[in-house]
């Protein structure tokens, strides 16, 4: 199946011209033939293509079944992003495939890139989302500081991934089933001292990933497979 996205299918029977143009141009569909869509909110849209002039195809909508969402537990990973954008691009893409709710990117004091262009960033969820057959886009959240994340609500279990020597659990084992998890991960030069106290006082638990020392996008998707792993028992 060949899955397309519209965010707002509902009231807009084309699709995104980015879509359509992928539709016409790449897959050589008309009029007449069935499409997939869905709106990254859980519905999935059976159709069939009503026109296709202009830059955008028309949709008449056949069908719509609505999917709950298929994992039992709801993963944020904050990461800072890597001095080399591809290898953050890489992170985004694996842990759509996986399955995750959000991503944020955030600032740290060893952080070697403060922006991100989260246009393109929102381009590689979606790619990653219609690749893997998934119904729900994660949300990308914009760059924040590393005080602010640490500060917000977050209804679950917190967990700060670092490589300070020190008494930590493993991920696996500090991770419990069917809730919440937010994870952080740091970047290259790793969070400092006082980062992980501050995320300490704002009741994060200290986590190791393994023993091998990981690169920063390596082991945000080592987080991302843990977590599920642990809600699979």
């Amino acid at each position: 199946m060949q899955l397309y996205y519209a965010p707002d299918i509902e009231t807009d029977n084309e699709l995104p011209e980015t879509e359509s143009q992928h539709c016409m141009k790449v897959m050589r569909l008309s009029e007449g033939d069935e499409i997939f869509a869905t709106d990254g909110k859980g519905a999935l849209y059976k159709g069939r293509i009503a026109g296709t002039g202009g830059r955008r195809c028309k949709i008449e909508i056949t069908g719509k079944s609505f999917c709950d969402k298929e994992r039992p537990y709801r993963l944020e990973i904050a990461i800072a992003p890597t001095k080399n954008m591809d290898r953050t691009e890489w992170f985004v893409e694996k842990s759509t495939e996986v399955g995750i709710d959000k991503i944020d990117f955030i600032k740290c004091r060893f952080s070697e890139r403060k922006e991100i262009k989260c246009d393109r960033v929102e381009k590689i969820t979606v790619a990653a989302m219609k690749q893997s057959l998934k119904l729900y886009k994660p949300e990308i959240s914009a760059m924040t500081d590393f005080r602010s994340i640490i500060e917000a609500p977050f209804d679950g279990q917190k967990f700060i991934a670092h490589c300070h020597p020190g008494e930590k659990k493993a991920l696996k084992e500090a991770c419990l089933p069917g809730k919440g998890v937010l994870i952080l991960i740091g970047p290259e030069g790793d969070f400092s001292s006082e980062e992980v106290e501050a995320a300490k006082k704002a009741g994060f638990t200290e986590v190791t990933l393994g023993k091998s020392r990981l690169r920063t996008e390596t082991a945000a998707v080592v987080a991302c497979v843990t977590v599920q792993i642990v809600n699979e028992k």
